[in-house]
């Protein structure tokens, strides 16, 4: 357990106490019955027991009887846009799917991204997400500003955020997939991404909005567009995010086009390296897994999407073992419907047992440290987030575990991962309630669903030349 920081009498105080606790820690420390001092946007103080007698400033003290307190969890890969397109094409693989929905996604503009991203929002952080990132690569001409649309929705939401700007300049043309007037030109799109990290990134310890360099994947975007976007990246100081290794119809494209596979295609062009991560990973040989591993590329591991779309299993416990930083993600809400991460500690830990290593796979504390310390890893934010450490972030989720779906589940951290979907009584985001008995205190749910199945009906309107 880290040293509690030094009080500070002046400022404000939340704490929360008798819960079980597991802090993701590098020890895995856990607390039976412990208490969290939370001190402004910060972690004061974690340990066993009730908190501390005589604390100053404290204006709110919760008992935390019947639950379990975690860092909370850490998204690393979504497609907000993607929520307003939910439940069609449900039987196809990838590159069928994204010819299916490609020509409706190509008619978004400001007000849908915006809706998209509120009802993306909502849903992950109803479920226990105070960590956020959305990877948007579509850039219709004429559609707005849809960056600075979705990074508003997260910063009234409250919730702390990444967004992936990502790019497309390879169209139907050029080979790719999407039209040709849903992509960008080389130089658009890297003047786009540089506006957008100039505009909007913090590179400060309370980040609240960061901003990643993210063209979309090897079939959608040219040599030049990855290479040069690496280029960006790393003289603005910031993470590289991409799709990887995710079909074998992927893996045969790089083969015909580049004369080798993803891994090395994705290293020859300079996206390998502890600034990186990607996307899905399934088909990875014990070669690609030795270069993530030597160069610290992260893995944004979708277990659900990965089955909607019959990808395949990622080998998770294989990476792991090599030291792959590994998070894990919800995916856009067009493969994986329900939106949220918290069932994907469940769906990660079952899926991966069906593969090569079966029982031994993943266990539930594996899997709660990929949705946490994981994924902040992955972000490039392990110093601030993703465990319950004296000095971090205050961003914590107090799960309910004495009701019906869990009550009889002695293990506070099996009953979270193998049970059923947990009840959020509270969800801290830099010290401040977000989610409060199941229910968000930052935005309206039911006005959001309102206005994103608007937008939902009018962009099929337009798709459809309406």
């Amino acid at each position: 357990m880290a040293a509690p920081a030094s009080p500070d009498s002046a400022v404000a105080r939340t704490v929360i106490e008798n819960c079980a606790i597991a802090t993701v820690d590098a020890d895995d420390t856990e607390y039976a019955s412990g208490h969290v001092v939370v001190a402004g946007n910060r972690i004061e103080s974690v340990g066993a027991g009730p908190a501390p007698e005589g604390l100053a400033g404290v204006v709110r003290r919760i008992d935390g009887t019947g639950h379990l307190l975690t860092p909370g969890l850490v998204n690393t890969h979504h497609h907000f846009y993607q929520w307003l397109t939910r439940g069609l094409a449900t039987d196809h693989n990838l590159f069928d799917w994204l010819v299916a929905l490609y020509p409706t996604w190509a008619r978004i503009d400001e007000p849908m991204a915006a809706a998209a991203a509120r009802g993306s929002l909502a849903m992950m952080a109803r479920g226990g997400v105070t960590t956020a990132m959305d990877h948007h690569y579509v850039h219709p001409r004429g559609a707005g500003d849809l960056s600075a649309a979705i990074i508003k929705a997260a910063s009234d939401m409250g919730v702390r955020f990444t967004l992936a700007r990502g790019s497309m300049d390879r169209g139907e043309s050029d080979g790719g997939l999407p039209p040709d007037f849903a992509v960008e030109s080389l130089e658009g799109a890297l003047a786009a991404t540089e506006k957008t990290i100039d505009r909007h990134h913090d590179a400060s310890f309370d980040a609240m909005t960061q901003v990643a360099v993210a063209p979309c994947s090897p079939f959608s975007v040219s040599t030049d567009l990855l290479r040069q976007g690496a280029e960006l990246a790393r003289r603005k100081g910031v993470r590289l995010h991409t799709h990887g290794s995710e079909t074998v119809e992927e893996e045969k494209f790089c083969h015909e086009l580049f004369g080798m596979g993803p891994t090395d295609y994705f290293e020859s062009t300079g996206w390998l390296g502890e600034d990186v991560w990607m996307a899905h990973c399934v088909h990875m040989n014990d070669s690609d897994i030795a270069a993530f591993a030597r160069t610290g590329t992260g893995v944004a591991h979708c277990p659900s999407s990965n089955a909607r779309l019959a990808a395949g299993i990622a080998r998770v416990p294989d990476m792991l073992v090599a030291g792959v930083p590994v998070g894990l993600g919800v995916d856009g809400t067009a493969s994986n419907e329900s939106g949220e991460l918290h069932t994907e500690l469940r769906n990660a830990l079952l899926i991966n047992r069906l593969g090569a290593h079966r029982e031994a796979a993943l266990n539930a504390r594996q899997a709660l440290r990929l949705g946490t310390y994981g994924g902040a890893r992955v972000l490039g934010r392990a110093a601030q987030i993703g465990s319950v450490e004296a000095g971090k972030l205050a961003d914590l989720v107090l799960w309910k575990l004495d009701g019906l779906g869990h009550s009889t589940i002695a293990d506070p951290v099996t009953a979270l991962v193998f049970g059923a979907a947990a009840p959020v009584t509270l969800s801290l985001v830099n010290g401040e309630p977000v989610v409060e008995d199941n229910r968000l205190t930052t935005a309206d749910e039911d006005e959001i669903a309102r206005t994103a199945r608007t937008e939902a009906r009018r962009l099929a309107r337009t798709a459809a030349g309406g």
